[in-house]
């Protein structure tokens, strides 16, 4: 197949979604098919464009799989400041239109054109490109969008809300296909479409690449460099207002005896420094090279997920997938019965706690940094599920298979 994809970052952007969007590619190109990526330059790690790769609105290279241009992302150095996001992203979005349509050479039909989200606003430029290369649109999930937005009041306008809702709906008509990471996101999409293309919508799990995340000593550099010392609990991701980093925050001050690590940035990580300022055991340290993941995960001894109430329903955070590859012990703050508790709860490899309930963040970290014997075989339990359930292999497979058009899953087995 000839294929289109249109992500908001590629490597060697440090995001998560640009780390997966980049072995999905791979795993497609190394099944034989042609692709020419639409993203942007390399600018998540600081919110700016990194060095070197400044000067251009448009950057084009060849690859042996296809191609890959990059777009200039108008990133916005306060990361607050959400006007000034949205406007980047519509901005982005727009030259990423006659980019895409171009990709690979013009005016030559495409097989499919793979969009992702967020922002929204890729499904629509996908859905369009897609016409218009005579191509197949299929529209990538991350998170649910604007509910995410909505739940941790990011966006309150009533008036923003309801158009968001419209382009949001739009874009599933739109679209040929759409995929998303659970059955809680799948669930949430299928009562906005009409009945006859909720068939439409496949499920398809983020991997992680369980030869790269390895288990590792936990006696390590990144431990060393940072001062590390005692039970580790580490929040490494995003530090975004879907994160309910306030109760660590809580929980570091009722157990100082506990070393937390937050090892991320994003948009509420100003606020986080505020809150954790004068906590000793409290470290906060910025992105690391991604050659680095490894060495993080290993330095921790529990990974904490915490996410806000309300969101377990719209976001699938993969962090906690390279955590269990990393054989470290999960626990979740989510809601119950969501893609995340019940991972939790089928793999045997940590804790799902309430959201945002600091008492019970608590309890579950002192339960487990008193049993380091019980943490070891809650990750190898982890390790052994990840190995088994979320591959890239299996993942690329079924991006082929949606693609093409044909259905990740027998419709009988939902």
């Amino acid at each position: 197949m000839r294929i289109v994809v249109i992500c908001p970052h590629f490597a060697p952007d440090t995001a998560p979604t640009g780390t997966v969007m980049t072995r999905i590619v791979a795993e497609l190109a190394e099944r034989g098919h042609e692709l020419h990526v639409v993203t942007s330059l390399p600018w998540y790690r600081r919110h700016a464009v990194e060095e070197g790769w400044t000067g251009r609105l448009v950057r084009r290279e060849r690859t042996d799989w296809g191609s890959i241009s990059r777009i200039h992302p108008f990133p916005a150095a306060d990361k607050a400041n959400l006007l000034r996001r949205a406007i980047a992203f519509i901005a982005f979005s727009l030259i990423a239109v006659p980019v895409a349509l171009t990709a690979g050479g013009r005016p030559r039909r495409v097989d499919a054109v793979l969009s992702m989200s967020p922002p929204l606003t890729l499904g629509g430029v996908g859905a369009l490109v897609a016409r218009a290369r005579s191509g197949r649109a299929v529209f990538n999930i991350q998170d649910v969008f604007p509910d995410a937005a909505v739940r941790t009041g990011a966006i309150t306008n009533r008036r923003i809300i309801a158009i968001a809702e419209r382009l949001e709906r739009l874009t599933y008509r739109l679209s040929d296909a759409v995929t998303v990471l659970s059955g809680d996101l799948l669930d949430n999409l299928t009562a906005k479409v009409p009945a006859d293309r909720r068939d439409d919508i496949e499920v398809i799990a983020n991997f992680v690449d369980t030869g790269v995340i390895t288990p590792g000593p936990r006696d390590n550099d990144y431990r060393r460099e940072h001062d590390l010392t005692g039970t580790v609990a580490m929040y490494a991701g995003n530090v975004g207002f879907s994160q309910s980093l306030d109760i660590v925050i809580e929980a570091a001050k009722r157990l100082p005896d506990i070393t937390f690590v937050i090892n991320g940035d994003g948009a509420a990580r100003e606020r986080l420094e505020h809150d954790a300022a004068g906590l000793a055991n409290v470290k906060i340290v910025g992105y690391q090279p991604a050659e680095r993941l490894p060495e993080v995960l290993a330095a921790a001894d529990i990974h904490l997920v915490p996410l806000r109430t309300g969101l377990g329903s719209v976001s699938v955070p993969s962090k906690t997938y390279t955590a269990l590859a990393a054989a470290r012990p999960v626990i979740a703050a989510v809601d119950p019965g969501t893609a995340i508790a019940q991972l939790i709860a089928d793999a045997g490899c940590g804790i799902a706690v309430a959201p945002d309930d600091a008492d019970a963040l608590v309890a579950a970290i002192e339960e487990l940094a008193s049993d380091p014997d019980r943490c070891r075989r809650l990750g190898e339990a982890g390790r052994a599920w990840v190995v088994d359930h979320a591959s890239p292999a299996a993942v690329g497979e079924a991006y082929e298979r949606v693609l093409s058009g044909r259905p990740v899953n027998p419709r009988s087995s939902r």
